[in-house]
Formats: C-alpha cells, sequence, structure tokens
C-alpha cells in the first residue's frame, strides 16, 4: 500500500515518540575514565586551555586523556612540554606518538625506530591513532600501495613489543562506506550529507581486503599489543569481532565512534562485554564533552529506546547494556593501564 498523502523525506521525517518509560541520565561516569581515543583540538597549546579541558574532564569524570594525534617529533616535545608545565593536569594528560609511513623502502625502518625511540624518551607512551590513509592510500617508495601487512614495516611492530608501546590503528571505514549508495544502505543520508566519507571501489581496495591485510598484521606480531580503534569498525557483527579476539590474544579494541551499533543490541552487547572485559578499552573520538553521557547511559543503565546524538549516524534509537561494575572498571580505566605501563598507574579505584 502506498500512503494516500505526500511522504516526508527522510529528513522531514521526525515522530515524536510516545513511548514513557524509566530515564536515568548519567552526567559522570560511575568511575574515573580512561580516554583512550582523545582529540582535543585547540586544548593542547598552553596551560590556560589545559586547564580548561580539565575542567570538563572533571564534570565528566574523566580523569586521563590520551591523546591520539599522530604526533612525533619536534610536535610532540612541544606538546608533553606544554602538557608538563601544567601543575593541574600534567599527570591527566598523555601523548601517543606518531609513524611517518611515507616512501618506505631501504634505510626506512632504521629511521623509523630511531624516531619512534626519541618520542619514547620524550615522553610518548604508545603509537598512534594511525589513521585510515594507511593501508588505502599511502605509497611506498617505489610507487606502489603500502599494505597494512607489508613485511618492511616489521621492525617498527618489533620495537614496538620491545619497548612495551600499545600500537592504535584505525583501518578503514565503516563497512556500508564501500557499498553503493542507493536506499538499501543504512548510512545514505550521512553518504548523502558528506559524500567525501564513501570510499571508491575504483582507486582503494575493499572493506574486506583491508580487513584481511590488518589481521595478517595481528598474526604477524603476536608480541606486539594492537589496538583496533572503533571496534574495528565489527560492533555491528560481534560475532565477527568476538572470533578475532579470540584467535589474536594481542588485540584490544576501543568503543570510539560505534555507540550506535552496541546500543541497537543490547543483549548481545553485554553479553560480549562480559565475555571480553579485560580486552576493550573506553575511546571518544572527537572531542564534544556533551556527547559523553550517551556512552555512560548506554554502559550503565538499562533504559530503553533513546537517541544516538547525531541522527545521521543512526535514525535508530539506543538501549543501556547495563554492564557490571566490575566491568565498568576494566572499560572505563583497568584494561588501558594494563597494556600502557607508561600511565600513571596510582591512585585509581580497585
Amino acid at each position: 500500500m502506498a500512503p494516500q498523502d505526500p511522504a516526508p523525506s527522510i529528513l522531514d521525517y521526525r515522530p515524536r515518540s510516545t513511548l514513557v518509560a524509566p530515564t536515568h541520565m548519567v552526567r559522570k561516569a560511575r568511575y574515573p575514565a580512561i580516554d583512550f581515543h582523545g582529540h582535543p583540538q585547540g586544548m593542547l597549546g598552553s596551560v590556560e586551555s589545559l586547564a580548561r579541558l580539565g575542567n570538563d574532564l572533571d564534570g565528566l569524570n574523566v580523569r586521563m586523556l590520551v591523546v591520539a594525534n599522530d604526533v612525533s617529533g619536534g610536535e610532540l616535545k612541544r606538546m608533553v612540554g606544554t602538557i608538563r608545565s601544567s601543575p593541574a593536569m600534567k599527570d591527566r594528560v598523555r601523548v601517543l606518538t606518531g609513524i611517518d609511513f611515507q616512501n618506505v623502502g631501504p634505510g626506512w625502518a632504521q629511521r623509523a625506530v630511531a624516531q619512534l625511540e626519541a618520542d619514547v624518551a620524550a615522553g610518548a607512551v604508545g603509537i598512534g591513532e594511525i589513521d585510515k590513509r594507511f593501508g588505502q592510500t599511502i605509497r611506498k617508495a617505489d610507487g606502489s600501495r603500502l599494505a597494512l601487512d607489508d613485511p618492511a614495516l616489521d621492525p617498527i611492530w618489533q620495537a614496538a613489543a620491545r619497548l612495551k608501546l600499545p600500537v592504535f590503528i584505525h583501518t578503514g571505514d565503516p563497512q556500508e562506506f564501500y557499498q553503493p549508495i542507493d536506499y538499501t544502505n543504512e548510512r545514505w543520508l550521512e553518504l548523502e550529507l558528506f559524500p567525501g566519507r564513501r570510499v571508491s571501489p575504483d582507486r582503494h581496495p575493499n572493506f574486506e581486503e583491508l580487513m584481511k591485510e590488518r589481521d595478517n598484521l595481528f598474526r604477524r606480531n603476536p608480541k606486539t599489543t594492537f589496538v583496533a580503534a572503533h571496534m574495528g569498525w565489527h560492533a555491528n557483527d560481534l560475532g565477527r569481532l568476538g572470533k578475532m579476539l579470540t584467535e589474536m590474544p594481542n588485540v584490544y579494541v576501543d568503543v570510539g565512534a560505534v555507540l550506535y551499533d552496541i546500543g541497537r543490541q543490547p543483549r548481545v552487547a553485554h553479553d560480549f562485554f562480559v565475555k571480553f572485559q579485560d580486552r576493550i578499552l573506553f575511546g571518544k573520538d572527537a572531542y564534544q564533552p556533551e556527547e559523553y553521557p550517551y556512552y555512560w547511559r548506554v554502559f550503565e543503565t538499562n533504559d530503553d529506546y533513546f537517541d544516538y546524538y547525531r541522527g545521521y549516524h543512526a535514525f535508530w534509537k539506543l538501549y543501556g547494556i547495563g554492564l557490571p561494575d566490575e566491568v565498568l572498571k576494566k572499560v572505563y580505566y583497568k584494561n588501558a593501564l594494563t597494556i600502557t605501563p607508561r600511565l600513571p598507574q596510582t591512585g585509581w579505584p580497585r
């Protein structure tokens, strides 16, 4: 049957829900959190801006933020120096270092490892966020695409293991970004609003090719600790992600920017978080303080049918997954402390 009146567009259809259900707004995390996926743009340049960052984090109960801006060399030194000069924030912000993957070829690995060691001496606590250009657009010195599992990169991953540095890596984009933009694509609205997010199959490897290379990378380096950003883009298929974590004990995941998938499958997500409670880290990605409470609400309550914070990401509703306290502690801070020994280890709840 067709509607009798003209149908609204996807932008115009905003029905008011008549559901009356318990609501538990959670402004602060129940336990102090480490944001392992921090991008506080514009807030790391001075002691004053760091103080403003601290005030924001206090209101959310985020005790520590790990800056995942892929910085290295002089930029990293300046950033760490500013943080260390802040009496309020010197123990609350830490920085990951970046790797320059351009022009991999003869002599590259030796230079890259030397820079990594220098960055660690300057204060870096891990590597990343290695961004999605790696595997998609970065070229080697000979002009060929740099694959994620290229053996030429092994010295970097071996150095990370030796230095006990977690490697935080963002591979590709959500699976639907590689699919045709038609009315069966559940990310249609986002891809229409932001057409640059579509991954062209003519110019880049497809989703499964990237995932295969990424998994080869993880398997090739079992002594290196990897953190797959955005739950590896498998939050929509927790069975697949669970198989990956089971087969690769050196791999962890963060929850940044995939809350829309976690919150639409509350029973499956609850069981997944309980089963893999030692392998999941809290991370937010884009720094928007008003968005953190959505994570607390999904993780800490059993609320039904509430909005995600960005309508173009998810037209569906979220549900709380009601995690036990011990799981919350691990996701919020314990797992990050375990895999990142250079983070301050004292003063956390047991």
